[in-house]
């Protein structure tokens, strides 16, 4: 069975107007034309392949701005705005799309931004490796300053989940806003490098991290006990 990947970066309460979330956005989808050409366009979402890349998505802060005002919730402002698309990939397992909800600021609902990765084919070779995968979660930290991001496989978080675990996650690769302290020394072969002034970014393992391997899922519990002694995975104020 292929183990399937995603990425998603988080925060809480931060109430953004349509422009704000569109600046955000814009530098976000700037910075991944330089991380990987399978992030270089996008289209609305439809309900076939043909039907949605006749709707590509201009990724300039005007055109953003006005999508964000359309995906606003319609009964409850302060859920905040919605933006979705994907690339347009020939092949669903070769493809990559996106979720976005920023400008909420419900006690009750979280802001995101999440990526649905290739699980097969040509992007899939270049995209599920740490170079990439590292360059994506920068590019959510730097226009989205999260809370948290990380990516990883499906089946680790689940994994995870199962042990009932709170706080953000530590996966493959991981973020820590600097909101949250500062990272303590962790084992090799676990690199760790600043994104600015926002925070740390972790990568595990420079190859690819899978839920089947024990030695991964034993290096990403013994680092998330060091985060958590650290003070770091409790929630936020």
């Amino acid at each position: 069975m292929v183990e399937t990947y995603y990425a998603g970066a988080y925060w809480h309460i931060r109430k953004e107007s349509p422009e704000e979330c569109g600046r955000r956005a814009e530098s976000f989808f700037k910075t991944l034309v330089t991380v990987d050409p399978s992030f270089s366009r996008w289209f609305k979402l439809g309900n076939s392949r043909k039907q949605a890349i006749q709707h590509p998505v201009e990724t300039d802060q005007l055109t953003l701005e006005k999508m964000f005002r359309r995906g606003k919730d319609k009964l409850f402002e302060d859920l905040g705005f919605r933006l979705s698309g994907w690339n347009g990939e020939d092949s669903d397992d070769d493809a990559c799309a996106f979720h976005i909800k920023c400008g909420g600021y419900a006690k009750e609902v979280g802001n995101r931004c999440l990526f649905q990765l290739p699980n097969t084919g040509p992007n899939a070779q270049r995209v599920l490796t740490a170079p990439v995968l590292t360059g994506l979660v920068r590019a959510m930290a730097m226009a989205w300053d999260p809370d948290d991001a990380i990516a990883t496989s499906d089946s680790h978080r689940e994994l995870v989940s199962k042990k009932g675990e709170v706080g953000p996650l530590v996966g493959w690769v991981t973020y820590l806003s600097r909101r949250r302290g500062t990272v303590p020394p962790l084992p090799a072969p676990v690199h760790s490098e600043r994104v600015e002034d926002k925070g740390t970014l972790l990568v595990l393992t420079p190859e690819r991290f899978t839920a089947s391997n024990p030695e991964h899922i034993a290096l990403a519990e013994r680092v998330r006990e060091l985060l958590e002694r650290a003070g770091l995975l409790g929630p936020l104020r």
